[in-house]
Order: structure tokens, then sequence, then C-alpha cells
């Protein structure tokens, strides 16, 4: 009690604001019968199926931030009992930190609590935008929004083992940056071998991307590089083969790497690769601090 609890009340309800208003997170939330009634059977394909899960575990978390804190607001107006739960759950608000309880229903998340809902109103927007006509697949795919990224990237396999009969487990991800950014993306890969899909949402970390194409130093206090669009292409395994040139750069879910690891991509380097392996240059996916949406700090001229 004391003023202790008023500070941590008057931050709650402050969040409880923030949740309400700006995301909007319980209007907003995917649909996942509506989408489903919009799609035949024929039309559930690899990408339909990921982006239905996204929209199912996405709508799971958010029911459930709108039900605790629906509770806490009237265990507040003293119309149900505070539990200790629900004050565990206040205290970690009033320190900025998502709480364990949503975290347990999150997508991996190194953020804290600010800036973990801005991240969810992202990953909302995308799946919301999808969902116009879910029959189509996405120009691009921003991968650092997705809860699985791994799983976009089996269902790109899928589309060309299907297409070409092809074994799964005979075609990986080839990465081939491209020399544009997602708002000049509005087409998809030509249909040539293996078409891929276009992703952003890459930034490696302890080097750079350099636009001549390749891996370089970091600039000084830069520990981050957006990287441009990247077609993430399936091609057939060929045993033994080692490419020139090219550095086997593991990919993250975010700065904890660990347990988050996705898959390696090939980044094109004119340095020995070796040298980006005992530097310990990783791409991550979602970093805090860092816009994916306009890296640059400013919206591109339309």
């Amino acid at each position: 009690g004391g003023e202790g609890g008023d500070t941590i009340q008057s931050k709650c309800s402050e969040f409880m604001g923030r949740v309400a208003d700006e995301a909007q997170l319980d209007q907003n939330k995917p649909n996942v019968e509506d989408i489903l009634s919009k799609l035949s059977e024929e039309d559930r394909r690899p990408y339909q199926n990921v982006f239905i899960q996204e929209c199912e575990v996405i709508t799971v978390l958010i029911k459930e931030i709108i039900r605790s804190l629906a509770e806490i607001e009237l265990a507040n107006k003293g119309e149900l009992t505070m539990t200790e739960q629900m004050e565990k759950l206040m205290g970690e608000i009033f320190i900025n930190k998502v709480p364990t309880t949503w975290m347990k229903l999150s997508f991996q998340s190194t953020r804290s609590l600010g800036s973990w809902l801005d991240n969810i109103k992202q990953r909302l927007e995308q799946l919301n935008s999808w969902k116009e006509d879910p029959t189509k697949e996405p120009y691009i795919t921003f991968v650092n929004r997705l809860y699985n990224p791994a799983s976009f990237l089996t269902a790109v396999r899928q589309v060309t083992a299907r297409r070409d009969a092809v074994e799964l487990n005979k075609l990986y991800i080839q990465t081939e940056v491209q020399k544009r950014w997602y708002w000049e993306t509005n087409e998809l890969p030509k249909k040539q071998y293996g078409d891929g899909a276009y992703v952003f949402g890459f930034q490696v970390e302890g080097a750079r991307w350099d636009a001549s194409g390749g891996l370089e130093e970091s600039e000084p206090k830069k520990q981050f590089s957006v990287v441009p669009v990247v077609n993430c292409k399936p091609v057939p395994l060929v045993e033994g083969k080692e490419e020139k040139g090219v550095y086997m750069c593991p990919c993250y879910m975010n700065e904890s790497r660990g347990k988050t690891f996705v898959f390696f991509a090939q980044l094109k380097t004119k340095h020995p690769p070796l040298r980006w392996t005992l530097a310990g240059v990783a791409l991550i996916l979602d970093v805090e601090g860092v816009s994916d949406a306009f890296p640059f700090g400013k919206e591109p001229a339309a």
C-alpha cells in the first residue's frame, strides 16, 4: 500500500491506456475464422499456413494481455481480490519489463515493455495487411516480425519442392542480398528456378553490409548495420561444394543469440571468411532501438 502502490497503479493505468488507445490491440488482432473463410482448400499453401499460425499465436498473446489487464483494473477498483500473480504483473509493468506470464506466449524478445508493445503493433500491421487477400503471397515479408521465421523459410522451400518434385531436405536457402530497400519492392522474385521470397529485417552485428556487395568492418560505434532486401531462394544441395568469397553467417532471432538460431545465410565477402567467424559476426532479426521500418531515421521519399 502507501505511496509506492499508487505509483505502481498509475504506471499500470498509463500502460493500460497505451494498450487501449494506440494499439487498439483488441480490435486489431486478426480474426482467424474470418481469414479461413476466405481460403479454399487449394488456397491453403505453405505461405498461408505459416501466416495462419502467426495470426493464431499473436491472438492468444493479445487475449492474455487484455484479460490480465482487465483483471487488474477490477482488483484496483476493489471488485476482485488482488492476487500475488496480479501484483507480480503490476511490479513488472512498473519496471518496464515484459511480464513473465506474457513472455510465455510472446515471440522471442529481449525488448523492454514499451518497445515490445510497439513491436506487437508492427507485427500486427504485417498480418493485417496480409489478411486483406490471404490467397496472395506478399511482395515482401518482414521476417523479423514473425514468431517463427524458420517455419517461413521452410515454407519457401516447400513451395519449390512441390513445384519441382524435389525432396525438401535436398534444398537449402540461398540468400541473395539485393540492391534495394523494401519500399522499392513491388513484385515477387522472377519466375526462375527456385524463385524464393523477398524478405527484409536482417541486421548484421559486428560488421556492416556494404552496398558494393559484401561484408566490411563496422563503422565506429555502430554495432548494427541494416541489410537491404534479401531474396531467400531454395537451391539444390550439392555435397562438398564450398563457395569462395562467402561467409556462412549464423542468423538469430534476437541479441541473446543462443537458442534463437534460425539458419545460416551466405554473405559475400572480399575478406577471408575466417575473419568474420573470429569476430562473431551474425545476423540478428529483432533489435531494440533500431527502427527496421525506416532504418535511416527518415521515411523514404514517395
